[in-house]
């Protein structure tokens, strides 16, 4: 197992990281995420509803209410979690977006570690 590279009193650590997903429902979002969750493919999902979303899609401006989830996961992870929101998510063009973990406890970000992948 590689050790967490220290950054003053943060921790940095490339083989964890945040993955974050928007969808129109908090409900089927929460309910991905337990998936996610039962398949050890993330620690945890923090679920924020509702949002307020404003984009512009195909030439439209858009006003919309969302949810958000910030899946914390193993980097080596994050390709089986976008082959799921893929297949799975209800918009054509799900948001997900990918944030490194620049600083960090070193128990939290050994516990996102222990809680994925393979028992």
């Amino acid at each position: 197992m590689r050790v967490p590279e220290a950054v003053g009193d943060r921790v940095a650590d490339p083989d964890v990281c945040e993955l974050c997903i928007t969808a129109p429902d908090a409900e089927w979002l929460a309910g991905f995420t337990k998936a996610l969750l039962d398949q050890r493919l993330c620690a945890c999902g923090h679920l924020s509803a509702p949002i307020r979303s404003l984009y512009r899609w195909e030439g439209r401006l858009y006003d919309e209410t969302e949810a958000r989830v910030a899946l914390h996961t193993r980097t080596a992870l994050v390709p089986e979690i976008l082959k799921r929101t893929t297949a799975e998510h209800p918009y054509s063009e799900p948001a997900v977006f990918v944030l490194p973990i620049e600083g960090g406890s070193r128990s939290y970000l050994q516990w996102i570690r222990d809680e994925t992948g393979p028992r």
